[in-house]
């Protein structure tokens, strides 16, 4: 969906207010489609260099917050530092985690090229990346050490951006909205990574050990009551890796916290569609040639394109999928024109 490829073309349906439409097919039906072509062992390409990029991460996440957290601990005096108010507390703690994504990004975004090189093979057959360590061989020979980062630059924009827009709204809310808001940084941190749906690379001991009793709940236990998170529900017991479940205070606002997780996710996910498609492009792959795809010299060629051709928001939706405006399905390149 993200590079155009649409192999099934649009049905009769109806839409949530209960008109009837031509939409698109969605998640569930290309998800048999792909059983249907590969088998089952097609819905898990990509696996492994996503595993790994979501382990790698992890460590390097916790790491660099803790090297912040220990030389914080390191400095002269730091026992009797005056308090600081609590937006220079946000603005501290954000640009932190910034630094430490940002390094998680960098580190692990080789295996995200990968792990998207070989979910796009679908579109032609290839079998060029078929496995993690061959698929670093065939990068390094063909396009060398840049290859591994193709699409870096617009997917650490879109984190930061995100990640600095979720956490200000967070504070504005706690600060201005809320009359029982939350209480610390480390737990407002939670409350943004739960309401923009981000995922949260790990937590530093020194992070978990200042959360109160009463947000920290039972999440770190084996087992566990329902736990209720933002903008997903009651979770029976579950223990999310890297994100802790908000503990909603009272006077949060469900509908407010769904308002921003829409609103953070529109608003980046330009940068999430020109990451993805500068990861694929021009790498030897059916889907990131023509017809599906031109050779863009940069991801700003990229990003004037899409905006031009009113593709910006391509592949946003796996529900509900409609069909694009003022353009007609190709049959045989299984794609709108």
């Amino acid at each position: 969906m993200y590079v155009g490829y649409e192999p099934l073309p649009p049905t009769l349906g109806r839409n949530i207010f209960g008109r009837q439409v031509y939409q698109l097919p969605g998640l569930f039906s290309y998800a048999k489609h792909i059983v249907k072509v590969d088998g089952r062992a097609g819905l898990f390409k990509g696996l492994a260099p996503r595993l790994c990029s979501s382990a790698i991460g992890t460590v390097v996440h916790s790491k660099v917050l803790q090297r912040y957290q220990e030389a914080e601990q390191a400095e002269p005096g730091a026992s009797k530092k005056e308090p600081v108010s609590s937006l220079e507390q946000v603005l501290k703690e954000t640009s932190r985690e910034m630094v430490a994504r940002s390094a998680a990004t960098l580190i692990t975004h080789p295996f995200h090229v990968i792990t998207l090189r070989c979910m796009v093979q679908f579109i032609g057959r290839e079998t060029k990346y078929s496995g993690t360590l061959s698929a670093f061989a065939t990068i390094y020979r063909e396009e060398g050490i840049l290859g591994f980062f193709a699409g870096l630059i617009p997917r650490l924009l879109g984190d930061i951006l995100s990640l600095w827009l979720c956490n200000m709204l967070a504070y504005l809310i706690n600060t201005y909205a809320l009359e029982n808001g939350v209480s610390t940084m480390t737990e407002m941190k939670s409350y943004s990574q739960a309401v923009t749906g981000l995922p949260g690379w790990g937590w530093s001991q020194a992070e978990i050990s200042q959360i109160s009793p009463q947000a920290k709940g039972c999440c770190m236990e084996d087992t566990c009551d329902p736990v209720e998170v933002a903008g997903v529900g009651s979770l029976p017991g579950v223990k999310l890796p890297g994100v802790l479940p908000m503990w909603r205070e009272e006077g949060t606002s469900h509908q407010s916290l769904l308002f921003l997780q829409f609103f953070a996710s529109m608003l980046t996910y330009p940068f999430v569609l020109v990451s993805n498609l500068m990861a694929v492009n021009n790498c030897g792959l059916a889907g990131g040639l023509l017809p599906y795809a031109p050779t863009y010299s940069s991801w700003l060629d990229c990003w004037s394109q899409l905006h031009r051709e009113g593709n910006m928001s391509r592949g946003n939706s796996l529900f509900f999928r409609k069909v694009p405006a003022g353009k007609r399905y190709v049959w045989e390149e299984r794609r709108f024109r």
